[in-house]
């Protein structure tokens, strides 16, 4: 099972790097489109798209990579049980949270499809397809979010947060 969600928030993040590229071709071709005056409708409205999927869809590795912003400063000072307490408290809370981004990002999905919801450029993307990737990056983090759950529920999470990445942050 491990193997399995480690694949998945990897692929997540590889398809969020993907995104990546294709809005740094999006932003090329409008530059190169203002230099030798010519326009590509709907390079702006899809460099938005790319970089919305690639924040979205690289969530999850962050948070298993301890990448995300976390404040340390009550957490470092607790030992024992208060700190193991305040970790359940805080991976449960954002699990509910992870939760509910999750479900309503769906049913956006959701609704866009069924109401036949386009976007207002030229171009006219059914906006379920865009929303499509924050869908999916919100279900990944909440699979992530229960993933760090469970490992501290059973003691298996990675060692406790030390001093260190307080002086580089």
């Amino acid at each position: 099972m491990r193997r399995l969600l480690d694949r998945l928030y990897d692929g997540a993040a590889a398809l969020a790097a993907v995104f990546m590229v294709g809005l740094l071709v999006m932003v090329l071709l409008s530059i190169l489109g203002r230099q030798l005056h010519f326009h590509v409708p709907g390079t702006d409205a899809y460099a938005g798209y790319m970089m919305a999927a690639a924040g979205f869809l690289a969530l999850a590795h962050t948070l298993k990579r301890g990448e995300h912003i976390r404040v340390t400063l009550l957490l470092t000072r607790l030992r024992g049980g208060a700190r193991h307490a305040l970790e359940v408290w805080a991976l449960f809370a954002a699990t509910l949270l992870a939760a509910l981004a999750a479900f309503y990002s769906a049913r956006l999905v959701w609704q866009s499809r069924q109401f036949h919801d386009i976007s207002t450029g030229n171009d006219a993307t059914p906006l379920w397809i865009p929303q499509l990737a924050m869908a999916v990056g919100t279900l990944i983090l909440l699979i992530a979010f229960i993933d760090e759950l469970v490992l501290e529920l059973r003691g298996q999470r990675a060692a406790p947060v030390s001093d260190e990445p307080l002086r580089n942050e």
